[in-house]
């Protein structure tokens, strides 16, 4: 389940968090401090920690921590003094959005990267032991496996759908 820890000493932050756990189906947690907010980071992880830009205004090198302590938690900084729980909740998917546009970006960087790698390792497996196969003085044995290291590297490269490099 998804979490949300509001980091906000304004009064109507409980009502707010009723809010916001109904209309997102998220765990809402409410906190009064930074301290207090960086003792339940400790102890829980969350999807998103807001604080209210007064706690965050009042104390920057506390709040550097705090982000620090917040590990993947999406930090959102906002004004609940005139923020509406209507706007929270319209700030809190716009935050969700871009956090999956951008896990989906990295995953697929990551697949690109980890496909031109395989790709390029076993394209030198093909050609390395095929120019392996042309020494004049190599056993039959070693023959026999150097020709069958290029028949896997030739199958898992048919397999992964692509030719060589």
């Amino acid at each position: 389940m998804q979490s949300l820890l509001m980091i906000t000493s304004i009064l109507g932050a409980e009502n707010c968090a009723a809010v916001l756990a109904n209309q997102l189906g998220f765990s809402v947690e409410v906190v009064g401090s930074r301290r207090e907010g960086l003792a339940r980071l400790r102890r829980q992880e969350f999807t998103i920690v807001a604080v209210d830009d007064s706690i965050a205004e009042s104390d920057p090198e506390g709040m550097e921590l705090l982000w620090k302590c917040a590990g993947l938690a999406v930090p959102l900084q906002i004004n609940f003094a005139i923020s509406g729980s209507a706007r929270l909740i319209r700030e809190v998917k716009a935050v969700l959005a871009r956090r999956e546009r951008e896990q989906s970006l990295a995953m697929r960087a990551a697949a690109v990267a980890v496909e031109s790698d395989l790709r390029d390792t076993v394209t030198g497996l093909i050609l390395h032991s095929q120019l392996a196969l042309t020494e004049p003085s190599l056993s039959p044995e070693l023959s026999a496996k150097l020709r069958t290291v290029a028949e896997l590297a030739g199958n898992l490269q048919q397999r992964l759908g692509y030719a060589a490099s």
